[in-house]
């Protein structure tokens, strides 16, 4: 019997759509330990390594540019343009270098989270194309009108080839799908004692005054640490690697090499932290928030405009979160007296399943197995 081979493309687009790919991807590798991983993105290999902690092969592609940002809230619309209509011309030798590279490989499956191209690929390969997420980029193209309208039905069709869509909470209806499967919240697990990194890391507050700061992996221009120095009694977490040094704030990529313990932090991710915080002050993004509602952690975030999906994030978690809603102006011109006030309470009392890295990882190898035997 050959090896179980997944070729796993993300989507390229933030480090969101990576975290919660990989963490899938680490999950088949418990499942199926002799299988061969390769993860088709370019999203970095330290990224991917702190999720997928057995080998995988990393090959470096971009099938979609979802939105391109300078950071996490600004969007660039006629770069994006520019650059998927790039794709949609060459898409034809694009697809015919993956197709020979999966059949050299001798590839069980397509995974994708979800670039559109993907369904393409596995389609002329013959192979099974499963993918994974709460939106479809045709539902954030065709909000913006005009010229994306074309697009949006390009990438609706790429979609309509696919098997099966593994459909996570706070999602659209993802129509251009014909067979969809609801699964849980996706992420991963902490993976380090609590009471060590408490100590490693010297965060002397309590949880309700543990603050963790992450915006994603193009974070904000302009976070307004200055605001930090009038709460002298709250420790702050940030893995942003510009943050400046103040006496209570912890910058983990800073210090992780300057902790004298013999545990190794390379790995270390803002979910690690999540357990020891009050809250997690955030933007809009499914990967945080899953996260962090898996953790029951509560969910301070930016509201955001002219992203669609940030409608269904938000309404998702006010559902079933503790949380706020700020406003821009709340987050970047007030001294962030939102921290004193209270948590609003999640309007239903309906929970959302948070084992769905496991049960899409579950049917994938069930999939690919099955398909050994025949």
């Amino acid at each position: 019997m050959s090896r179980p081979t997944f070729y796993i493309a993300i989507t390229n687009h933030g480090f969101g759509h990576a975290v919660r790919a990989a963490s899938v991807a680490a999950q088949i590798q418990q499942l199926c330990p002799d299988s061969l991983l390769i993860l088709v993105t370019t999203a970095p290999r330290w990224l991917l390594e702190t999720y997928i902690e057995g080998d995988f092969i990393l090959r470096p592609r971009a099938f979609d540019v979802g939105v391109i940002q300078p950071d996490s809230l600004t969007m660039d619309k006629a770069a994006t343009l520019e650059k998927l209509q790039e794709i949609r011309k060459n898409q034809n030798s694009i697809i015919a270098g993956e197709v020979n590279f999966i059949r050299q490989n001798r590839v069980d499956l397509v995974f994708a989270d979800i670039p559109p191209l993907a369904a393409s690929i596995a389609k002329i390969a013959g192979i099974p194309c499963y993918m994974m997420s709460n939106f479809g980029w045709d539902f954030i193209y065709r909000d913006w009108g005009g010229e994306f309208i074309e697009i949006a039905d390009w990438v609706g069709d790429c979609f309509s080839q696919c098997e099966g869509l593994f459909r996570l909470p706070l999602h659209e209806n993802m129509s251009a799908f014909s067979n969809i499967t609801d699964v849980g919240l996706t992420g991963g697990n902490p993976r380090y004692d609590l009471d060590t990194l408490r100590e490693d890391f010297q965060i002397n507050s309590t949880p309700e005054k543990t603050i963790l700061l992450t915006f994603g992996g193009l974070s904000l221009a302009k976070i307004p640490y200055e605001n930090l120095n009038k709460f002298s009694d709250f420790t702050f977490i940030t893995f942003d690697k510009n943050a400046p040094k103040l006496p209570n704030l912890i910058s983990v990529q800073t210090q992780k090499n300057q902790v004298k313990s013999l545990i190794d932090y390379t790995h270390i991710r803002p979910v690690d932290f999540m357990p020891l915080c009050g809250r997690v002050v955030s933007k809009p993004g499914f990967s945080t928030y899953s996260e962090a509602m898996r953790l029951n952690i509560p969910i301070v975030t930016l509201s955001r405009d002219g992203f669609a999906e940030a409608e269904l994030l938000l309404t998702g978690l006010q559902n079933y979160s503790y949380h706020q809603i700020l406003t821009s102006a709340q987050f970047f011109e007030s001294n962030w007296e939102f921290l004193q006030h209270p948590l609003s309470p999640p309007r239903l009392s309906d929970t959302l399943d948070k084992t769905g890295s496991e049960t899409i990882a579950q049917m994938l190898v069930n999939v690919v197995k099955s398909g050994l035997k025949n």
